[in-house]
């Protein structure tokens, strides 16, 4: 009777999120378009062929990537929602949340950054196609409460303020890696105190 072929180092299940991982830095660095399952594989110091026992294209790699950070995210956000807390902490707690998430995943954030919007009309990113902008509806609630509660000002262009909250929170995904940049809670603090109190020095 013949014995059935033992798994390979390079088709291993643990390998997926390696894989994914790798592939995440590479869609990253040289963009959606330019990037190949050989290059890829040649990342991940394995042959193209094997990369196929994880993964039938690198359309399904870059929507697992998208849709699992995503879901990170909408399940970060939407603690905070869920935490009874008043506008402006619940404004400080969001940033916070976004900016951690956005630091543990900096290759899927700037991907999501860069090419999220194009890359949703695409066939075969199926998940990414019915995504929401999770963070900036969550902002607007809040800002809009705050605004109600008069927690902000009255006159807050709440539109303008979720779109600039927004960038500057999403920019971060293109700074330096977390390693040699600084982390996410001097980004959040530091970003919360120029949000909250400005520039100029309290009298």
């Amino acid at each position: 009777m013949p014995t059935k072929n033992k798994p390979t180092a390079a088709s291993r299940p643990e390998r997926r999120p390696e894989l994914l991982a790798i592939a995440a830095q590479v869609f990253a660095a040289q963009g959606y378009d330019a990037t190949t399952m050989r290059g890829i594989a040649d990342e991940a110091g394995m042959l193209a062929g094997s990369l196929y026992h994880h993964f039938d294209s690198k359309e399904s790699m870059a929507d697992e990537i998208l849709s699992t950070f995503l879901t990170g995210l909408r399940a970060a956000c939407g603690a905070v929602l869920d935490a009874g807390l008043g506008p402006r902490d619940t404004l400080e707690a969001l940033v916070t949340a976004s900016f951690r998430h956005i630091g543990r995943n900096r290759a899927a954030a700037a991907i999501y950054r860069t090419e999220g919007e194009h890359l949703a009309t695409r066939p075969g990113f199926p998940h990414l196609a019915g995504a929401r902008p999770v963070f900036e509806e969550a902002l607007s609630r809040t800002l809009e409460r705050g605004v109600a509660d008069g927690v902000f000002r009255r006159d807050l262009d709440t539109r303008l303020t979720c779109r600039f909250v927004r960038d500057a929170v999403w920019g971060t995904a293109s700074w330096q890696e977390p390693r040699t940049g600084p982390d996410s809670g001097y980004l959040a603090r530091g970003y919360l105190a120029l949000l909250l109190d400005g520039l100029t020095p309290r009298t």
